[in-house]
This record gives C-alpha cells, structure tokens and sequence, in this order.
C-alpha cells in the first residue's frame, strides 16, 4: 500500500494573517509545538482541530489539508 504524504498550506495562511505559531496554537486550542508538527507534515489533524483551524482563515479544512 502507497503511503500518502500529508501537508498543509499553515504557514503561508498565517504569514498573510501575520499570526505566530503561538497566536494559531491560541486560538484553536492548541499547543504551539502542535502547530509546528502540523506545519511540517508530521501530524495529522482531528477533524475538530483541522475544522478550527480552517475557520481562523476562513477557509475549507480542504483548503488548508492536503493528502498528495
């Protein structure tokens, strides 16, 4: 079975929102090293937390989360 890679568009969101790491993280809930692992593809996110995430950029969670 093909393993898929997972990646997301975070960082460029928050750079057009000039939020920090920290800033997203304090607004979903979330812990900032949470954000980091996202940014880098090495977390998949809960629906809840990927749906949050979204809705700070008010955007799809499809828009922001990626399987390739």
């Amino acid at each position: 079975m093909a393993k898929h890679k997972f990646r997301t568009n975070i960082k460029e969101c928050r750079a057009q929102k000039s939020l920090t790491q920290e800033d997203l993280a304090l607004m979903v809930g979330a812990r900032r090293e949470t954000i980091v692992f996202l940014e880098q593809g090495k977390y998949v996110p809960s629906l809840k937390l990927a749906s949050d995430v979204a809705r700070v950029f008010n955007k799809k969670v499809e828009d922001i989360f990626f399987f390739d």
